[in-house]
């Protein structure tokens, strides 16, 4: 009896291996039944879109969530990880320190830009993606010298040397950059002109003093430099709406430029953080919902190319923000424990080609050497 049945369960075990075999190639292969192959393996993307919403935690997400009728576009990701943002020299890290460690794969101190510990300069993934032959693009809607899009272009000791970060943008080959900031090219204390010296590098400069970002025509043929401010932008509750049209249109541009090559582009909504330094929860929503928006149209335009990967994060989380009992879903009670950065981990959120190689827990380095993996660069690179 027990012979019988070891017999029955062998054979059960073999059927059930040959229908598993049979369903798998069946999932993966459009070929006959009969006909044995390799299974399909996901493809590389050509394009890495990354968004950093700046000072985003999970408080901020579910505030946005909540008070946009309970959805998100980041409900439409794929997958979800979590990175550790502490910064080199401390636990709580700023942003300078945390975009250089999604630009250049280092953990270094705060206030740094694009360099070590010891102040050398790190090449960053935008200057890798150039190297490449791949066309690469900042919007932000701080000024596009602060310290999230500095660190993927500039090498600098210190995050306020804002002019001299400017100059970095000249040393560089990137195809487009949209921000706020506009007096650090040309209303500069040491008199340069970098609109001019921007122009003779084959740049289309304009800035919201001559021309608005809507009317503005990006020409394929050219690299496009628009300042959106002379200094900071203002917040989007006050009527500042570029991001969007920004994010789309660059998009669009990089697509056209990229070839068979790909492209890079960050896309930073800063002033989710600024709401959070200033305790002002209203402020900090309305940045929130309209990053969501943001990223919803990213995914879309992806969902249509195919060969994009987009990367959703944030450097860290700003103000201790949290949802109160006393909230309905109609009326958010808030409180922050803090007015700077706090230490807690940070959500990853990823979606098309090798997006799931952005979960489980790691150091917020990981990003940087998982996009540049996903992208086929080597360290000598």
């Amino acid at each position: 009896m027990i012979k019988n049945l070891t017999l029955s369960a062998a054979k059960l075990s073999c059927i059930v291996l040959i229908t598993l075999l049979a369903c798998n190639r069946a999932i993966h292969s459009e070929v006959s039944p009969g006909q044995i192959t390799a299974p399909t393996i996901a493809k590389s993307p050509k394009n890495i879109v990354l968004m950093i919403g700046d000072g985003m935690g999970l408080g901020q997400i579910s505030a946005g969530i909540y008070a946009n009728g309970n959805k998100s576009a980041l409900e439409r990701m794929e997958y979800i990880g979590l990175h550790k943002p502490y910064a080199g020299d401390q636990l709580i890290t700023d942003s300078a320190a945390a975009a250089t460690a999604f630009a250049c794969g280092v953990k270094t101190y705060n206030g740094a830009i694009g360099v070590d510990m010891d102040t050398i300069a790190v090449p960053s993934i935008l200057e890798k993606a150039e190297s490449h032959g791949m066309p690469t693009g900042l919007v932000a809607t701080s000024t596009i010298v602060h310290a999230t899009p500095a660190s993927f272009i500039s090498h600098n000791a210190y995050r306020k040397n804002y002019e001299a970060i400017a100059e970095d943008f000249l040393d560089t080959d990137i195809d487009l950059f949209i921000g706020g900031g506009a007096k650090f090219f040309n209303q500069r204390e040491d008199g340069k002109d970098l609109y001019l010296a921007l122009r003779n590098k084959g740049y289309q400069v304009e800035d919201y003093f001559s021309k608005e970002l809507l009317e503005f025509d990006f020409m394929p043929h050219e690299k496009i430099a628009y300042l959106t401010a002379l200094d900071s932008p203002i917040p989007v509750a006050q009527g500042r709406e570029y991001l969007g049209h920004a994010s789309t249109k660059a998009l669009d541009f990089l697509k056209h430029k990229s070839t068979k090559k790909g492209f890079f582009l960050m896309i930073e909504g800063s002033q989710i953080d600024w709401g959070g330094h200033a305790n002002n929860a209203g402020y900090l929503i309305s940045e929130m919902q309209e990053f969501d928006q943001v990223i919803g149209q990213v995914i879309d335009w992806a969902n249509k190319d195919g060969e994009t990967l987009v990367i959703v994060t944030a450097d860290h989380e700003t103000g201790g923000f949290a949802i109160q009992k006393e909230s309905t879903m109609d009326s958010l009670v808030t409180a922050f424990t803090s007015d700077y950065h706090t230490g807690t981990l940070i959500p990853v959120f990823s979606y098309g080609p090798k997006a799931e190689l952005f979960k489980g827990i790691y150091e917020n380095t990981e990003i940087y050497h998982k996009m540049t993996e996903v992208l086929g660069f080597s360290v000598q690179d």
